[in-house]
């Protein structure tokens, strides 16, 4: 049974299969709502395509698996409406020129605009934007952003973020809109050791919290849900174990960023057509009002 706020999720004999080859095969999966997930893996195994896939981004060739009531491959639409990306490169990068203040406006925007109900849209102004606040207020502190640690509060350029800061940022965008499963790409890249602990007690914080956390990483942790894409062949997944699949070749990776990017579109058109209404809405204020109705969202 699903909890509160997380969701089961199960695979048996669950692959892929791509223009180049195999990417992944024999996945064995059944994690309880609100697990820590890890699929662990060297760099063109397949990782990040069966994290898409296990997300509802990528469409898998057999097997089957589930997310909570979903279906998988049969109905990715459900799976994408209760999940949410971050930190996969090619499809929830960052804008370097953009502020953090800047990135978590926009995306309350876009969760208030397309994630919400039109009942929601027609309340006054004053209560959207305390809702735009509680849901930036408790994203950030569920992925340990301390904006008043930044070297400019919210106005830091994402440029100028370090590494473990920029992931933090990534979290906290994805935790807005109140994901069910959330799926989290190259977790332990180029972090040093003291980091990657940071990262994982983060990731298994928000896993307690109720929400399910699927992540990739090049080594799991002790007590997580291990799905391994090693070339070590197939068993079934149970908390600290690890499940193998078998390995693609170094090729499929250049097609997981080009695939992930086509079948998130709408998160594209939706940015774009967002930024559009914003700009339409807010085009009487000037740019004093606009930095003060930031800084009043982030307080």
């Amino acid at each position: 049974m699903d909890g509160p706020h997380g969701l089961r999720v199960t695979a048996e004999d669950f692959g892929l299969d791509g223009p180049r080859g195999r990417v992944f095969r024999g996945v064995r999966l059944d994690a309880e709502p609100g697990s820590l997930i890890a699929v662990e893996g060297p760099s063109g195994s397949g990782r990040t395509c069966l994290l898409l896939a296990l997300t509802g981004r990528m469409k898998a060739t057999e097997g089957t698996a589930a997310v909570g009531p979903a279906r998988l491959p049969k109905q990715m639409a459900a799976v994408r409406r209760v999940s949410a990306l971050a930190h996969v490169p090619g499809v929830t990068d960052l804008d370097p020129a953009l502020t953090v203040g800047e990135h978590l406006r926009e995306r309350a925007l876009l969760q208030r605009r397309f994630g919400g109900s039109l009942r929601a849209l027609l309340r006054p102004r004053g209560e959207r934007a305390g809702e735009a606040r509680s849901r930036i207020g408790a994203a950030l502190t569920a992925a340990g952003l301390d904006l008043d640690a930044l070297p400019k509060g919210p106005r830091t350029a994402v440029r100028d973020l370090e590494r473990l800061e920029t992931l933090r940022l990534s979290l906290a965008l994805a935790l807005i809109g109140r994901p069910r499963l959330l799926g989290v790409d190259d977790t332990d890249l180029k972090l040093s050791d003291a980091e990657r602990s940071e990262v994982w007690a983060l990731l298994r914080s928000v896993a307690e919290s109720g929400t399910t956390v699927v992540a990739v990483c090049s080594e799991a942790p002790e007590g997580a849900v291990v799905v391994s894409t090693a070339p070590a062949g197939t068993a079934r997944a149970t908390a600290g174990e690890d499940t193998g699949t078998e390995a693609a070749t170094d090729a499929d990776a250049e097609t997981e960023t080009e695939t992930a990017a086509s079948t998130d579109t709408d998160t594209t058109t939706a940015t774009t057509t967002a930024t559009a209404t914003a700009s339409d809405s807010d085009s009487d204020s000037d740019s004093g009002n606009h930095d003060r109705e930031t800084a009043d969202a982030l307080a």
